[in-house]
């Protein structure tokens, strides 16, 4: 068993909010996050899957093919969209680091051929990212 990591990137807005609370509590638990215009971020995303290198190629998974998997499933989806008010998944999940991470998952599980999804990391800045392992997914 081997693991390969490609990384790819999209830029972003959200904002934090959750309906079922007053707004004074959404700026308690959010801060500046609960600006309804929203902010943006420039996301870097790892995607690791883990599979038996292949003999003929040398791969675990054709690179091309994993690239333009990324693209098709997260970077053309999520790329300069606003997450809260363009991307489905999120008109009832909270685009966290970690809810973007699930997401992910959610959108690339079962699409990688010859592997098997192992890690998708997602880091909203340099200094903070969250993993997933697809445990809940």
């Amino acid at each position: 068993m081997i693991f390969l990591t490609r990384k790819a990137e999209f830029s972003a807005a959200h904002y934090y909010w959750n309906d079922t609370l007053s707004p004074e509590e959404n700026e308690r638990i959010f801060g500046k996050c609960a600006n309804r215009n929203g902010h943006g971020h420039n996301y870097t995303i790892e995607v690791t899957v883990a599979g038996e290198i292949d003999p003929v190629s040398g791969f675990v998974v054709d690179l091309k093919e994993l690239k333009a998997i990324l693209e098709r499933e997260v970077v053309s989806v999520y790329d300069h969209r606003h997450l809260n008010l363009e991307v489905p998944e999120f008109a009832t999940a909270i685009p966290t680091t970690e809810n973007i991470a699930v997401a992910i998952w959610r959108r690339l599980d079962g699409k990688i051929p010859n592997s098997r999804l192992h890690r998708v990391r997602v880091y909203e800045m340099a200094d903070l990212f969250a993993d997933f392992y697809g445990e809940f997914a």
